[in-house]
């Protein structure tokens, strides 16, 4: 556990996301940054930075990072402000979210009989 809040007034707040693997990682961190930055809670004085975390099954994963200093007014309600935030900036950009995708291969039993028709 990091208490970043220990020796002065800012914290850090983190919000993990995916993004479909067809969209662009770069538009993905810029729009994620403007998002972030067009909430008023959020600071503009320690830029929110957003970075690729790991590649999954279905999606780019990302960590965006933004700093407030008025903890007491919530972080629930913040982070879901810069949640709608990047909802809106993505729409708006064509950035797609992910949904699982599996391709499903069915293969012929070797020791199995073929099958036979009767006819009557």
């Amino acid at each position: 556990m990091v208490n970043w809040s220990h020796s002065d007034e800012f914290v850090r707040l983190d919000i993990n996301f995916g993004t479909a693997y067809g969209s662009d990682p770069y538009l993905v961190r810029e729009t994620a940054i403007k998002a972030a930055l067009s909430v008023e809670r959020v600071l503009n004085t320690r830029q929110p930075v957003c970075h690729i975390v790991g590649f999954g099954d279905s999606s780019i994963d990302y960590v965006l990072r933004f700093w407030i200093t008025d903890p007491t007014k919530g972080l629930t309600n913040v982070r879901g402000d810069v949640n709608l935030a990047l909802w809106d900036g993505f729409k708006a950009a064509g950035v797609s979210f992910p949904f699982p995708q599996r391709e499903i291969r069915i293969l012929p039993d070797e020791d199995a009989q073929p099958e036979t028709k009767r006819l009557d």
